[in-house]
């Protein structure tokens, strides 16, 4: 499953409604980018939410 490695945020799951109001079942994906991060003093790639990046939480190597 492809989630964020630093806050654990995955797919999240409804239903799609549609006029007639059908329903059938949806995922809502989260906006995961690869990003070289600073983890232990070393350098590692992860899958990091964009709200992470945004928010600061993820130390972005050069």
């Amino acid at each position: 499953m492809r989630q964020c490695g630093v806050c654990g945020k995955g797919p999240s799951v409804g239903n799609l409604v549609s006029h007639a109001n059908n329903k059938t079942k949806r995922r809502w994906k989260p906006n995961l980018q690869e990003v070289r991060a600073v983890i232990g003093g070393g350098v590692q790639r992860i899958l990091v939410c964009t709200r992470c990046i945004r928010s600061g939480r993820v130390l972005k190597s050069a």
